[in-house]
């Protein structure tokens, strides 16, 4: 093998996508408090119907993220093109750690891995290294390795589970990045927002994420009132959703509410 050169010519890799804008600072503020559940939601009521990662979960209960979405593309193996086979020479040339070294803090990273349960596409040294720049989360639909070593490194994961296999041990390549990506059946581009939580992981397309966050925000504030109300015995159907009648009292609720500073 030609360690020098080792990816093949037939199709030069890694691919890299065109560049792209993140979210801004103040907008991810503000979609920090909604809910994974809460976006999905709004999101569908807006037409966007498809947005819900299926498959990954949390690997860790508790775990929430919120931050632009930067990508990595996994394709299957050819051999003429690109294999597992001398990983110690083949992976560092590959999007996976070209994607590594772009990571700006904040940022989400979302993996298209088909699902794979033989592909270990993060492990230790690679999440540590995500860490160390900054990275804020990931959401791969696939599996990783050195579950127990991630867990202590602290960074929210979503993921189909766990392997002992490396990224390109079997059957599949990392081939792209900052390229539009398939995961758990979700379209998502450089650049969109990922909130992710115990519900899983849910893509906000970009240019979305303004009128989101406003809807959004007004239906976590009405359901804190009707939580409250409702832990003070009041009926379900009067207050979730909120009738004409309680959209009033919570109305005046809001309204005679202490004002926060402004940020």
């Amino acid at each position: 093998m030609d360690t020098e050169n080792p990816l093949s010519t037939v199709w030069p890799l890694p691919v890299r996508g065109e560049p792209f804008h993140r979210a801004d600072a103040e907008s991810l503020r503000r979609m920090d408090a909604i809910s994974a559940a809460t976006a999905c939601a709004k999101l569908h009521t807006m037409g966007i119907t498809r947005t819900a990662v299926q498959g990954p979960t949390a690997l860790e209960t508790g775990s929430r993220v919120v931050g632009s979405a930067l990508t990595l593309q996994f394709m299957p193996q050819r051999e003429d093109i690109a294999s597992g086979h001398g990983q110690e020479y083949i992976e560092r040339d590959t999007a996976l750690w070209a994607v590594l070294e772009t990571v700006q803090p904040g940022d989400v990273l979302v993996v298209q891995a088909w699902g794979s349960a033989f592909t270990g596409c993060f492990g230790d040294m690679l999440v540590r290294y995500f860490k160390r720049r900054g990275g804020a989360g990931i959401v791969v639909d696939g599996r990783i390795r050195d579950a127990a070593r991630v867990r202590r490194l602290g960074v929210p994961i979503w993921c189909t589970g766990t392997t002992p296999h490396y990224a390109s041990q079997t059957d599949l390549f990392p081939w792209a990045y900052d390229v539009p990506v398939a995961a758990g059946g979700v379209l998502c581009l450089p650049g969109d927002v990922v909130v992710a939580d115990d519900d899983g992981a849910v893509i906000v397309p970009a240019a979305k994420a303004p009128a989101l966050i406003q809807d959004a925000e007004d239906h976590e504030d009405w359901e804190s009132f009707s939580r409250m109300r409702l832990e003070q015995g009041a009926r379900l159907s009067d207050y979730y959703p909120l009738s004409a009648n309680s959209r009033a009292e919570y109305e005046l609720w809001r309204d005679s509410r202490p004002k926060l500073p402004a940020q």
